[in-house]
Parts: C-alpha cells; sequence; structure tokens
C-alpha cells in the first residue's frame, strides 16, 4: 500500500512540474515596465527599454514598437520582427520584462506634481511619497482616483489614522492621483499652519459663531457658549496688542451697536459695564490714536533715525541727547547732512560724520521748537536727483562705469570722484579728460590727462581744484579703427594723426607723443601688397614751416636702423604710394622709359643693380615684330645726347654680359620694329615690282 501511495505521490508531483514547465508567463508587458534587450555583438541595441504613456518602447534604428499587453513569448516575437528589418543575425536575441512597474500621474496638493514611475505592487501612499509627499493644507478626506472616465473618492485620512489598507483603492498603469486643497486655505494660496487655523476661531457655523478681530493677537470666528463674556471672547482671540485702543471697544449684538471701555471695567472691577453676549456678536477692537505731542518745550526729529517723533526738550539737553532719543541715526543715514531747521525758518547745517572724526569741535544748539532732519542717503542707483540739491552736486559723464550725479563732499578729490563713479571704462581716453569748473558767471575748462598723473605717481600736474557744480567728461577712443569715421567729431585734430594711400584701413587714428611711426603703420592695418614701401611721404604740419620727409620703409626692414624712421607727432600725414603710379607722379630723373615695339612701353624705375634686361623684362618683353638687332640707347644722364645700339638677338646666341650696354636714370631704351629696318622696306620694295611684272605679263596674254 505504501508503494501505491508512493506512486501516486510521483505522478501528482511530476504533473504538476509539467504544468509549470508546459504553461506560458502569465505576466503581460503594462505601461512603465522595463524591458531588457540583449543582442550579442551590438552594444547599441543592448540595453533597458522603459513602456511609455502609449505602449511602445523605441529601439536604435528600429523606432518605435507596441509592446504592451504581451506575455514574453510574444514579447520577444514582437521585437524581433521589428529587429528584421535592420539585423540579420537574431538567432541569440534576448528579450524579457526586468522589471514591473507602475507608471502614474499624480497631479494637485503634492510637493512635485507629475508622472511618477513605482514597483507594480505599490500603494496609494508609495505614490504620494514619490511625488514629493502632500503639502501643507491639502484636503485628506476627499483624494481623487481617475482611471478612464471614470473617477473615485476615497477617505485617505481614515487609512492614516486607521492604517486599514482596504480603505485604499488599488492602482493600475495610466491612473491619475488627485490630491484637492482644503477649502480653509482661501483662494490666495499662504503659508498653511493648522495651529495657526486653530488659534484664529473654532466656529463652524458662521450664522452664530462670534467674530473678534481689530487690534487683537488671534483674530477669528469663536463659538457661541452661553455664560461667556466679552473678556472671555477677547481672551479666546490671544487679548489685545500694545496698540488696542481698549477705550474705545466696539460690541455690535443683535444689529445694535455698542461702545465697550475695557479700561473702565478693569479699574472698578463693576461686571455691570459688560455688555451681555448673544450669537452673532461682533466685536472690534480699535487701534489707538496717539495724542499729537506739540508744544513750546517740543523739539521735533525726523528722517533717518531709528525713533522719529516729537520729544520733550528739556533744560540742557543737546543735540547729540536728543538724536540719541530718537535711536539715532540709521544705516541709511546721510549723516554729512543733517540739518537743523530753527523756529524762525533758518536752517543749520551739520556734518555729524566730520565731528565724528575730530574735524567739526562745535556741535549745533537746539532750542525748544526746532526740527532736526536727518536726510536718506543717497544710493548710487538711485535715478530721481531731487535728493541731492544743485549746489552740493557734480556731473560725471562719459566713459566712466556708472555716469551720474554725485553728492559732492570738499574732503573729496577728482580720483575719489572717478573711483565713486566705478572708473574709466576700458574704451576711456584717460590722456584727454575735460573738468568745467564753475567760477562766478564763467566756467574754466580744464584739460586734464590721467595717464601722466598716474605716471608721475602724482609729481606732475595737480589734481583739478573741485567744486560743487563742475562737470567731468571723460571722452571714449574710437570703437574700431578700421573704421572711426563716426567718432571724427568728438575726436580733435590736434590728438589725431592721417594716414593715406596704400594701406589696410586708410584714415584718422587717434595718436599719442608715446606711439612711433610703426604704431600708426600697423593701427592702419600696414601696407597693401600694392604699396612702394621705396618712396612712403610724411607731411610734417606742426613744425614751424612745411616739411616733407621721405622715407624707405623696405631699407629699414632690411638694416634694422631705427634712426630711418621719421619722427611723427599729432597732425601729421602718411602717404604710401601705389607701385605702378602714374607717370606724372614720377620725376624723369628717377626713370628709365622704354619705348618702341614692347608689349608695355612707359617710364621704369632704375637703379644700379638693374641691367637693360631688367627693363625689357619689365616692360613686358619685346613684341613679335620688334627689330631685336637694333635696341637703341640713348644716354641723357651721363653722356648727353649719345646713342648705342645693341644687337640682342646676338647677346641671346653669346650670352656675353659684357657686351650689355651701360643704362643709368634719365636715359631712353628705344626698341625699334621689323618695319623700320633697310632690309625689310628693300624686301618689300622687290615684292612690289614683281607684282607689277606679273600683273602686266598678265595683261600681254589678254
Amino acid at each position: 500500500m505504501w508503494g501505491w501511495i508512493r506512486s501516486l505521490v510521483i505522478v501528482i508531483t511530476c504533473a504538476i512540474c509539467w504544468s509549470t514547465l508546459a504553461a506560458p508567463s502569465q505576466h503581460l508587458t503594462q505601461v512603465g515596465d522595463l524591458i531588457y534587450v540583449n543582442l550579442p555583438g551590438e552594444d547599441s541595441l543592448t540595453g533597458e527599454y522603459a513602456i511609455d504613456e502609449r505602449g511602445r518602447i523605441i529601439l536604435p534604428e528600429a523606432g518605435s514598437v507596441d509592446v504592451a499587453q504581451l506575455d514574453e513569448v510574444a514579447l520577444k516575437k514582437q521585437v524581433k520582427e521589428a529587429l528584421k528589418r535592420v539585423y540579420r543575425d537574431l538567432d541569440s536575441l534576448e528579450v524579457y520584462i526586468l522589471e514591473k512597474r507602475l507608471l502614474l500621474k499624480v497631479y494637485g496638493y503634492v510637493e512635485n506634481p507629475g508622472l511618477v514611475i513605482l514597483p507594480a505592487d505599490a500603494s496609494v501612499q508609495m505614490a504620494l511619497a514619490k511625488a514629493g509627499g502632500l503639502r501643507a493644507g491639502a484636503q485628506l478626506n476627499k483624494l481623487q482616483l481617475r482611471r478612464g472616465n471614470q473617477t473615485q473618492t476615497f477617505n485617505y485620512k481614515a487609512y492614516l489614522d486607521s492604517g486599514d489598507s482596504s480603505t485604499l483603492p488599488s492602482l493600475e498603469p495610466l491612473d491619475t492621483l488627485f490630491v484637492p486643497a482644503s477649502p480653509m486655505t482661501g483662494n490666495i494660496e499662504v503659508e498653511f499652519d493648522p495651529a495657526k487655523m486653530a488659534l484664529s476661531g473654532d466656529a463652524s457655523e458662521t450664522r452664530s459663531a462670534i467674530k473678534v478681530f481689530g487690534e487683537v493677537n488671534s483674530p477669528g470666528s469663536f463659538s457661541y457658549k452661553p455664560g461667556n463674556s466679552l473678556v472671555d471672547l477677547i481672551m479666546q482671540a490671544g487679548g489685545v496688542t500694545r496698540y488696542a485702543g481698549v477705550e474705545q471697544i466696539r460690541v455690535i449684538i443683535d444689529n445694535e451697536p455698542k461702545t465697550f471701555n475695557l479700561k473702565r471695567y478693569l479699574d472698578t472691577g463693576d461686571s455691570s459695564h459688560l455688555p451681555q453676549i448673544a450669537e452673532g456678536t461682533t466685536i472690534f477692537v480699535p487701534k489707538q490714536e496717539e495724542e499729537i505731542k506739540s508744544g513750546a518745550n517740543t523739539v521735533y526729529v525726523m528722517g533717518e533715525v531709528f525713533k522719529p517723533g516729537a520729544y520733550e526738550g528739556k533744560e540742557g539737553a543737546t543735540f547729540i541727547d536728543i538724536l540719541a532719543n530718537a535711536g539715532g541715526p540709521t544705516r541709511f543715514a546721510e549723516s554729512r547732512q543733517i540739518r537743523i531747521i530753527k523756529g524762525d525758518g533758518s536752517i543749520v547745517p551739520f556734518d555729524m560724520t566730520a565731528y565724528t572724526e575730530g574735524q567739526l569741535s562745535r556741535i549745533p544748539s537746539v532750542q525748544s521748537g526746532d526740527a532736526i532732519f536727518v536726510p536718506e542717503k543717497t544710493d548710487m542707483n538711485e535715478k530721481s536727483w531731487l535728493k541731492v540739491a544743485p549746489d552740493r552736486a557734480v556731473n560725471v559723464i562719459g566713459e566712466v562705469v556708472r555716469p551720474g550725479r554725485y553728492e559732492w563732499s570738499n574732503e573729496m578729490s577728482l580720483l575719489d570722484l572717478l573711483a565713486h563713479a566705478g572708473g574709466p571704462t576700458s574704451r576711456a581716453d584717460t590722456s584727454n579728460i575735460d573738468v568745467l569748473i564753475p567760477q562766478g558767471n564763467n566756467t574754466n575748462n580744464i584739460k586734464f590727462n590721467l595717464d601722466s598723473y598716474i605716471k608721475s605717481a602724482g609729481k606732475g600736474t595737480p589734481l583739478p581744484a573741485i567744486v560743487a557744480g563742475t562737470i567731468i567728461r571723460v571722452h571714449d577712443l574710437p570703437q574700431d579703427p578700421s573704421d572711426n569715421k563716426s567718432q571724427w567729431v568728438r575726436q580733435s585734430s590736434e590728438k589725431s594723426i592721417y594716414i593715406f594711400g596704400q594701406v589696410g584701413a586708410p584714415g584718422r587714428y587717434r595718436f599719442n607723443d608715446d606711439m612711433h611711426f610703426l604704431d600708426i603703420l600697423s593701427a592702419a592695418d600696414g601696407p597693401t601688397d600694392q604699396a612702394d614701401i621705396h618712396n612712403i611721404r610724411v607731411s610734417h604740419r606742426n613744425g614751424g614751416h612745411a616739411r616733407v620727409s621721405k622715407l624707405n620703409l623696405a631699407l629699414y626692414f632690411e638694416t634694422g636702423d631705427e634712426h630711418l624712421l621719421p619722427k611723427v607727432q599729432t597732425g601729421d600725414t602718411i602717404y604710401v604710394p601705389e607701385k605702378d603710379r602714374l607717370w606724372l607722379s614720377q620725376s624723369k630723373e628717377t626713370t628709365v622709359r622704354v619705348l618702341g615695339a614692347v608689349n608695355k612701353p612707359g617710364r621704369y624705375r632704375f637703379d644700379d643693380t638693374m641691367t637693360i634686361l631688367d627693363l625689357l623684362a619689365e616692360a613686358g618683353g619685346p613684341t613679335d615684330k620688334a627689330y631685336l638687332e637694333k635696341v637703341t640707347i640713348v644716354n641723357l644722364s651721363c653722356c648727353k645726347d649719345k646713342a648705342t645700339t645693341f644687337d640682342l638677338l646676338e647677346f641671346s646666341q653669346t650670352a656675353d654680359f659684357d657686351a650689355l650696354p651701360l643704362v643709368r636714370v634719365g636715359d631712353t631704351v628705344y626698341v625699334p620694329s621689323k618695319e623700320d629696318s633697310n632690309l625689310y622696306k628693300a624686301r618689300e620694295g622687290l615684292t612690289d615690282i614683281f607684282q607689277l611684272v606679273s600683273i602686266a605679263a598678265l595683261i600681254g596674254l589678254f
């Protein structure tokens, strides 16, 4: 019998095992699940893919694949079909569900509303925690779970009170969890504190509630309880504030207004003065109106002090005593410009900062009826100029970091003022600062060179003496050296230099005495490829008479001799000529003429290192009709009116350089044409005779 039982157990066990192996997996994919795809050798494809809200995964190159609501067998088949379009060998492809997850939307009164991804068995509490938790003021008893077109409302507070998870709905992919706000937060969102809400009243029925507001610590609506007195209700509202006018408390009972003097009740203890409270009573505690202090012994302190007001002026009280009694100046006070307004209308200025630094030994006397005004310190970003009177203001304009109108003090210098304005900008011309100082009905214009002052460590030109009303202008430099024409109006000719001709950027440039010729040439982008750097001209305009200097810049580059460079100053003019300029701009004493049967006849510059071959090559060479046996050189330089001939054809055969004729500047080289040779004329004459004989013979035949 035991053997039969053993056999039966084995059969049942095998049946169970077979059913387990044969049955396909019942886990279906859903939105939010994590799918793993592995294809050996394809690193770009292998990885984890999350199913999005539309039930798809996005595979590289293959694109989107619908994989929602599939078991693993169907999932692998679906992915394999999509990859067949891109990959050939898919025998080693692995596709399976890596992690079951939920994709939810959590909206409403939570810290971080939006999409959340949770484990498959997640609860409502886990979803709220993933969204950052509930915000203060969330209505816990009316949370909503939306699934499709259906909405389910549940009491989350009941779950928090009991811990019974059966009161919470189960979650499915693409559910929306909405957390509403409590109606006690109102239409305007403010910081929600339940403790404060409890202190602000406990009434739930507004019709019978008793309202207490005004100068109490915790105004609100309170439940009516028979026997409660007005004092009991004020105590529930946290008591009165220090500003409460307890002598004029307003009470409305049954639509009848009454006035209650709490101070008199506290002084007498007579309970008959207490009004009888009924349902719907309104209690208002007004603010105490302070008595206006005035009189013959009063001193007024106004402006930037901690406790402005009217103070009793006692005998022997000084300015410092009264100011200290008012709490002293605040950190926004302009203590240099304190004003004492006397009873007779006169004004006495007082610099308290100078007094504290020992620069003043006397403080102004203050009498009853006087007023002390401590003005507000002007902000450098403040655009209103009314805070600084014209008689103590200085204007700083131009290229400074913060141009504007600044308050002036005699202790400041020009450097202090520039530093207060943020200093010059990177485009400021600090060598030419205009300082306009008013002197009575006139204005003195001083040119100040800040660069020279700093280089000399202040030992050179002294700083201009600034007074209130001074205007300081810091000029700007041209924005672009190659396009500075728009700056010419603001750039004086005394500070400029001119450069024309074959340079990269001809024009008018800013120049100072620390610069030299190469600086201004570099600023103009240097000579172009058409520039004749052997014949640069500099017109000096600042001397006692007109003077022009010549520069062979090529010689400077060969020797490096700095003495070859001319000294230029502001106002001078530099001209860089073109290589192939007109003949009129070249004197005959510096050129050689090449005429006749050449490709480019004209004037050409010549020096002692050149020969007639160089000249002919520069003139483009002889033409096809050139008579090379009789090239003529007319020497006007050394041997006047002497002409020599040269056989270029014979030279090309012998290459005897000693046979080359001597050419000097001022000479003329003439290459005749073949038509001018006697042999050519004789040949042409014989041709004419033969033509006549031929014509005569033809006539004789007829």
